[in-house]
């Protein structure tokens, strides 16, 4: 393709929540045209999209249609059909990440396995079948012991923690008694919880984010700090390992790697999400090229731009509170913003529902000390409420 036309690329868009929202607001300052496929009429992205087609996301008719009037497809989350997407790549059309990596990455057994098989160090890990399964994993990794579904977990869903032998009935029976796939972890006593975020181009050039430290609760992100509190040994760890592993999945776009670090400054690589990823929001204010910037570039063959922190950031959720399901009001929005050091970004979801993302706050500073005590004070400011 001639440089001249690179800009004007249709991209297509599986998904319109805040993910696809953001993609879109960094492709249209670079004039891209931008379609998106939803089931949802007024989801987030829906007001600034260029096209919206209202399909669920299994519909092979309406991604079909996505594909027939794009240059090329990505995707703001992994739980999709990818037999669709295979299909259409074997016709031609442009998917990334690609459509074998996705296969792999959204069914966590087998992507620990590739994982494994390239001597990436993940936790022990095992398949599980039935209730004697988790039985012979207890006995072989001990308690407490991570139960996970393969496929369709997010924010901790599909996943349960056992902590004796009294729990295994409960949990194989909260995930589903073996009607979806399911594997056990030996729990990981970790010290910290850190992600980066890595960018891989079409012509093979490669940025890498630096390390996030990610404090979750309820198995939900709450604050990611950059960078990371960690030492140079775990940090260069932690670089290596997301290099090698963009490369194992031959990735196109941002690829997010969570990791654990454990006592011994080990560093063990969690799970892997094809795509931008809420750990790396901050860098839309913090980072010279958001991770939302550099993901249209990658996939639209343009050069990556630069993934240096500008200041210290840190970045919070904003979720709905606890109480009943309905519309959405954001209260607090004129105190917030008056810390100066503060950005607001409320993703336009039109219900809030207890622990829905809503949005998230972004603070820069000089240090990361500063940057966490105005965060966690606009934090309490702002309220999403029903």
């Amino acid at each position: 393709m001639e440089k001249a036309e690179l800009l004007k690329q249709r991209i297509g868009i599986i998904g319109g929540g805040q993910l696809g929202k953001m993609m879109i607001l960094e492709a249209k300052k670079m004039g891209f045209y931008v379609i998106i496929l939803d089931p949802t009429p007024h989801c987030p992205a829906s007001s600034i999209a260029d096209e919206h087609i209202i399909a669920p996301f299994d519909d092979e008719e309406g991604i079909r249609e996505l594909a027939r009037r794009s240059d090329l497809l990505t995707y703001e989350f992994e739980h999709i059909g990818v037999s669709i997407l295979k299909d259409l790549k074997e016709e031609g059309y442009q998917i990334y990440p690609s459509p074998e990596s996705l296969e792999i990455i959204q069914n966590k057994y087998d992507q620990k396995k590739v994982l494994k098989k390239n001597q990436i160090p993940v936790p022990e890990f095992i398949q599980i079948s039935n209730l004697d399964d988790i039985r012979a994993g207890a006995e072989k990794f001990s308690y407490p012991l991570m139960l996970k579904s393969c496929t369709g977990g997010y924010d901790g869903k599909g996943n349960y923690l056992i902590k004796d032998e009294e729990e295994i009935e409960k949990a194989y029976k909260q995930l589903g008694e073996g009607k979806v796939p399911l594997m056990a972890e030996a729990f990981v006593p970790f010290k910290k919880e850190i992600s980066v975020i890595v960018v891989r181009g079409l012509d093979g050039e490669i940025e890498v984010y630096p390390v996030g430290e990610n404090l979750h609760k309820d198995n939900i992100l709450i604050e990611t700090k950059v960078p990371a509190q960690i030492s140079a040994q775990v940090e260069k760890r932690a670089m290596e390992l997301a290099h090698r592993v963009i490369d194992i999945f031959a990735g196109v776009g941002i690829f997010c790697i969570e990791m654990f670090v454990s006592d011994n400054d080990r560093v063990l690589v969690n799970e892997i999400a094809p795509r931008p990823h809420n750990s790396g929001h901050y860098s839309i204010e913090g980072s010279i090229t958001s991770q939302f910037e550099n993901h249209i570039r990658a996939i639209t063959s343009l050069p990556l731009g630069s993934t240096s922190l500008v200041k210290p950031t840190v970045m919070r959720n904003l979720l709905g509170e606890a109480g009943a399901t309905g519309e959405a009001k954001v209260e607090g929005i004129i105190e917030t913003l008056s810390l100066k050091n503060t950005k607001v970004h409320i993703y336009g979801k039109k219900v809030s529902k207890a622990q829905r993302k809503m949005g998230h706050l972004t603070t820069v500073a000089n240090n990361i000390e500063g940057a966490a005590k105005e965060a966690l004070k606009a934090s309490e400011l702002i309220r999403i409420k029903s």
